[in-house]
């Protein structure tokens, strides 16, 4: 069995292909990430003007950048990644999103590298990066250490990885499966399975055993008054998010 075969998931890919024609219809299946794609932005360029020192600014701040979006999707956040200057790579493990992602950044006049592929598979291939993104995947593998084994392998020392998913506990299976994918019906039924959520504690051990170190969490919190999200230093009670370096 290869590598990318431990920690691809059949099933979960198919849920993905299912809907990849929607990835950007704002009012389709994938509306909540729309929702939360500012937030995560906010967070994800805080980080890396921060550690490679960066000024926001400035006219194509991440110039110089090489940044893999691990698990792009459709591009959501690898098009906000080219416009600041970025040399951005999308990989995916489920053929469909590509294509997708590829037309629409034609139609956006962005240069975006797209890739059917695994983390494994870039990993073996020596493939380098300054930032690994992470967002919204490690919970839809079949291992996770070994993907962000994979993760950690393909940044250069000194390199940033920043990683979101969704705690577990009784809060998170209310309103990420009960309330997203049956009350308020933002996703199709059975999206996430609630007892692949990982703790941030448990996030924290299996980043530290990939050989990475982390050094921020913070989470994700909904206001349903606003109807907006933000950034949490205290609240990571459903949705949150890491950074992590590789050592030097």
């Amino acid at each position: 069995m290869t590598a990318s075969q431990t920690t691809v998931d059949p099933a979960e890919i198919a849920k993905f292909e299912a809907m990849a024609a929607e990835w950007w219809d704002l009012e389709g299946k994938f509306k909540p990430l729309h929702m939360l794609n500012p937030t995560r932005l906010d967070y994800i360029t805080q980080q890396i003007t921060s550690e490679f020192d960066r000024d926001l600014k400035s006219d194509k701040p991440f110039a110089g950048l090489r940044i893999l979006d691990i698990g792009c999707g459709g591009g959501l956040l690898c098009e906000p990644m080219a416009r600041l200057g970025a040399e951005i790579i999308g990989a995916d493990a489920a053929e469909g999103n590509i294509p997708v992602a590829q037309v629409h950044a034609e139609q956006s006049g962005l240069t975006i590298d797209y890739r059917f592929t695994t983390a494994e598979d870039m990993a073996a291939a020596g493939e380098q990066f300054d930032v690994v993104l992470n967002m919204e995947v490690v919970e839809h593998v079949a291992d996770p250490l070994s993907f962000l084994t994979a993760c950690q392998q393909l940044l250069k020392p000194g390199g940033l990885h920043i990683c979101s998913t969704i705690n577990r506990n009784p809060k998170s299976f209310a309103m990420a499966i009960v309330g997203a994918e049956f009350i308020m019906r933002w996703l199709p039924k059975g999206t996430h399975e609630w007892d692949k959520f990982i703790t941030p504690d448990e996030l924290f051990e299996l980043l530290r055993n990939a050989g990475l170190d982390p050094v921020d969490r913070k989470g994700f919190k909904f206001d349903f008054l606003g109807w907006s999200w933000s950034i949490s230093e205290s609240d990571l009670s459903v949705n949150y998010v890491t950074a992590s370096l590789k050592p030097a």
